[in-house]
Order: C-alpha cells, then sequence, then structure tokens
C-alpha cells in the first residue's frame, strides 16, 4: 500500500516555518511513514536551506495532481510570493502574511481535491496577516472557509503524546468567549471531538472529559451559573445522541483525571497553559469538524531565530506522524 500523501505549508516565510517544514520533509521519522509535498515560496525556501547548510535536490511542480516522489529529492508545490529582493528574514510584514495564507489555502486546496490526504501547517503570523488585511482568527476557522465549512463549527483540538484537548472557544477576547459558550456549542464540539477520535482511529468509544467555564465549574452555583445552565445540559445533550462524556469539572483538576481520550475545555488559555507547561516543543494542533484532516504546530514564527539553524522541528515531525496513522494518537 502506497503511503499517505502529507502537505506541509511552509508557514510564515520570515520565520522558522520553511526551516522546521524542510527539516520534517528531510526526517526518516517522516519518510518512513508518509510522502511529504512542501508547499510555498521557493526563494524563501532556498534562503532557508542556504542558512541551515544544505542543498537538497528539490522536485518543483505547479500543481499538487503533478507531484512524483522521488529517492534523494524533495518535493515542493512550488509558489511565487515575492518580488526579487521583497523576501526578508525575522521580519513582520503584509507580504509575509499573504505568502503564509497562500500556502495554507493551496495545501488545503490539494486535500479538498484528493492530491493528498492531510495538511500539515508551519506557524503563521496573526500580526503580518493583519497587516495584509485579511481577517484571520486561527487555522480552524480558516480551515473551515477554505473548505466551505460554517467557521463556528471548526474547533482546535492540541495533542501531544496520549493528551488531546479540545477548545470550545480559541482567538476571540474572553468577553466574546462567553457569548459564544452556548448550550448548542457546547454539545456541538463533544460531538466532534468523539467523532474526530473515532475518524483518527483512537478508539472506537471515546471517553471524553468537560471542563466547566468558572472556578471549580461553578461549586454548585457559588460562582456563576453558566456551568449548570450550560455547560451541564450540553453534555447531556452529548449523552443522548450516543457520546461517552463526563463533566463538568473544575478545570484545574480536570487533567489529572485518567482514562479519557481528550479534554473538552471552554476557553484559550484552559488548554494552552496546561499544554505549553507540559509539551512546550512538541504540540501539535489538529482542526476538527471541517472535511479535511489538517493539523499546525503550536508554537509561534519565532522570528528572533529566522534563519539561524536553531528551529526545533519535532512538533512538525509529531503533527505528520499523527496524521500519518503514526505514534500514540
Amino acid at each position: 500500500m502506497a503511503l499517505p500523501r502529507i502537505a506541509i505549508a511552509l508557514g510564515d516565510p520570515s520565520g522558522i516555518g520553511p526551516e522546521i517544514a524542510l527539516k520534517a520533509a528531510l526526517d526518516p521519522q517522516v519518510n518512513e511513514v508518509c510522502r511529504p509535498l512542501l508547499v510555498g515560496d521557493r526563494e524563501a525556501l532556498d534562503v532557508h536551506a542556504k542558512a541551515l547548510g544544505l542543498a537538497p535536490r528539490f522536485n518543483a511542480v505547479a500543481t499538487a495532481g503533478d507531484a512524483t516522489w522521488q529517492d534523494g529529492s524533495v518535493t515542493l508545490l512550488e509558489r511565487r510570493n515575492y518580488k526579487p529582493g521583497e523576501f526578508a528574514l525575522g521580519q513582520v510584514g503584509a507580504v509575509h502574511g499573504r505568502a503564509a495564507l497562500d500556502a495554507a489555502r493551496t495545501a488545503i486546496e490539494a486535500a479538498m481535491s484528493g492530491a493528498v490526504e492531510a495538511v500539515v501547517a508551519a506557524p503563521q503570523t496573526e500580526k503580518s496577516i493583519a497587516l495584509a488585511g485579511v481577517h484571520f482568527d486561527g487555522y480552524p476557522t480558516f480551515v473551515a472557509r477554505c473548505a466551505g465549512v460554517d467557521p463556528d463549527n471548526a474547533y482546535l483540538m492540541i495533542c501531544f503524546g496520549d493528551t488531546r484537548i479540545v477548545h470550545t472557544t480559541l482567538h476571540v477576547s474572553l468577553r466574546r468567549a462567553l457569548d459564544l459558550i452556548t448550550r448548542e456549542r457546547v454539545s456541538h464540539v463533544i460531538r466532534s471531538a468523539d467523532e474526530a477520535l473515532r475518524r483518527l482511529g483512537v478508539s472506537t468509544a471515546p471517553r471524553l472529559a468537560v471542563s466547566g467555564l468558572n472556578p471549580h465549574a461553578g461549586e454548585d452555583r457559588l460562582f456563576g451559573d453558566e456551568d449548570q445552565d450550560i455547560i451541564a445540559p450540553a453534555i447531556n445533550d452529548a449523552r443522548v445522541a450516543g457520546v461517552t462524556v463526563d463533566g463538568p469539572f473544575g478545570c484545574d483538576t480536570m487533567f489529572g483525571r485518567k482514562g479519557y481520550d481528550a479534554y473538552i475545555v471552554m476557553v484559550h488559555d484552559q488548554g494552552h497553559i496546561a499544554a505549553k507547561l507540559q509539551a512546550p516543543n512538541r504540540t501539535a494542533g489538529l482542526t476538527i469538524g471541517t472535511p479535511i484532516l489538517f493539523s499546525s504546530v503550536a508554537h509561534g514564527s519565532a522570528h528572533d531565530i529566522a534563519g539561524q539553524g536553531k528551529a526545533n522541528h519535532q512538533a512538525m515531525v509529531e503533527a505528520v506522524r499523527r496524521l500519518a496513522g503514526v505514534g500514540r494518537a
């Protein structure tokens, strides 16, 4: 059986994205489980390769459908995002934001067409994207829009080792997050997590734990009503739909509860703080609720070390292997 084809979008070319993408494409751990297809600007990739002291042989193609994998070469779906002299390492700028989204969109389109089985994206820089005049609040909603799915129905699952953390809300203000946390949305994220775990082959009968919103999950309404009036009924709705799910639990103790295939949190920091404390350099973000398999590394573009060969690509390797069906996920 042929190995799965996985597109790797270069992310922000001015940051460490092309470096970790190229390192991953050359890594034996990646090549033993998939056929990697880099997607992004050739000039930027050449600059990063030179900075790494590498001279890989690129097999450049114009469309994902033209991709072939030859021994000793790196297959690249080539994009041209820069005018001569326009590319600059370690800089925030609109041109870099546009290039990052162009690579991601092209890779997503390849997955939608069936030319690749999954997509992994290197980190983008939200400020550069904002300077390009593009509304962007994270890869999950971007993937949803590209795939023609309601952005409110796409969610982020952070993965590291055997731990998976699903976010009900993501890159919005805390005030906006409170408005988004409804019975319908919480029930939907629970069911989406259950479906994603089955699709990934994690379990045929996933077990889920759901956090509360308030301290101690409201402590029987001492610290707020949302846990009892919104989250608990949503959990019951998911149970009626056949999902095995428990909660709401206080988020400060939930991650200590064993035997769950995923933990669902209400707001960004409830999940990200736990993940980055436990696995700062090896977390991967998986978009769920869309028709394609899409993952991204859960760290930033690190402009301060761009082009220095210092970037750790292990999170990229784990993201690729996870989507290829290898590892502990």
